[in-house]
């Protein structure tokens, strides 16, 4: 057996595979609310024998969605379609995740599919909130520059929406801190202009990192992961880059953090990214000299792909996008052949 197919267990959590499905936006609930979309979509790639469900980035807060038709859980009464999604990964021998997110200065937008345009107060937008009033797009509203007392609301949010998220049954929890959201608008001096404690230098520009992470830490049953998805560069010069992420992954890993989902780019408009397949690999193995479990993401779409990541210890697990878009039976298809072979569920065992 290779490591593709090798049970990986971080604290009391065993996933059965290294292969992961990484959190996507679907944009189809209603008012935060998951719905039959959310269960069909998560549901079917657990049965496909991914071993780590993630689901797509949950809104903190209503103001802290990307879109208004993203999935929330700031409040109790979105935990119930959310228990039954947990509930299923698990009953596949699947491991369910969830990733929490605010999109600061990145929300108020409509869907990808109706054009991805900010959305004013009048199309049922709201006033977007970031570290420093600093526009994403240039003609864009500019975001409100949050105070103090607002960043120590959004740490609350997060804190709050954790323990959501145990009462609904994940066991894993992701906290978002890349592709341009407010996290890494912090994390980044492009967007972070702060004169104040939280901006500035490195250490005052991973402060609200590290408070988010204790926060949750401090509701987050111990013997659970807790994951950080971390932009490992901006990608434009004077921008976030791997160096800071590498530091910031080191200090996250003594602080108890358990594995750093490796990813980039998102908070520059303009910035030039040299996509192709597997271009963000090297971020995974560059941060994992640190010490710290890495997942590796991006344009990654084969079972030879997989095994080659792991087997020369760039990345503990690879996690999907698009191609389990494409086929959510991908684990099971991509090793039917091979010696990797993953379980199949007993009602699809006449199809090998």
């Amino acid at each position: 057996m290779s490591r593709i197919n090798q049970p990986i267990t971080i604290k009391s959590v065993t996933i059965p595979n290294r292969i992961g499905m990484s959190p996507m936006c679907q944009y189809s609930a209603n008012n935060g609310f998951a719905n039959d979309w959310h269960f069909v979509h998560y549901a079917t790639r657990a049965v496909g024998g991914t071993g780590l469900i993630i689901l797509e980035a949950t809104a903190v807060a209503p103001e802290g969605r990307i879109t208004p038709f993203d999935l929330g859980l700031w409040n109790d009464e979105q935990i119930t379609e959310l228990r039954k999604i947990a509930g299923f990964i698990d009953q596949q021998g699947a491991i369910a995740g969830i990733q929490i997110a605010h999109a600061g200065r990145k929300a108020s937008h409509d869907s990808p599919a109706n054009g991805g345009k900010q959305l004013l107060t009048k199309e049922g937008g709201w006033q977007t909130i970031a570290p420093s009033a600093i526009s994403f797009y240039p003609d864009e509203t500019p975001p409100h520059e949050l105070d103090k007392n607002e960043i120590k609301t959004i740490i609350e949010q997060f804190k709050a929406t954790t323990l959501r998220a145990k009462e609904a049954g994940f066991k894993i929890v992701e906290i978002h801190a890349a592709h341009g959201y407010l996290i890494h608008q912090f994390l980044s001096p492009l967007s972070n202009k702060r004169a104040d404690e939280y901006g500035g230098s490195f250490e005052n520009r991973i402060r609200l990192m590290l408070e988010i992470t204790a926060a949750v830490q401090s509701v987050w049953p111990t013997d659970y992961p807790l994951f950080v998805r971390l932009s490992a560069t901006d990608w434009t010069d004077g921008g976030w880059n791997l160096e800071e992420t590498v530091e910031l992954s080191r200090i996250l890993h003594e602080k108890g953090v358990d594995l750093i989902d490796c990813s980039s780019g998102g908070n520059v408009a303009a910035a030039k990214i040299p996509v192709g397949p597997g271009y963000q690999v090297h971020f995974s193995e560059a941060i994992k000299k640190t010490g710290i479990p890495t997942a590796a993401v991006g344009l990654i779409t084969s079972a030879e792909q997989i095994k080659d990541i792991l087997e020369s210890g760039k990345a503990d697990l690879v996690l999907l996008a698009r191609e389990l878009l494409r086929n959510p039976y991908f684990a099971l298809t991509a090793t039917l052949k091979t010696e990797d072979e993953i379980s199949w569920p007993t009602q699809y065992l006449r199809a090998k």
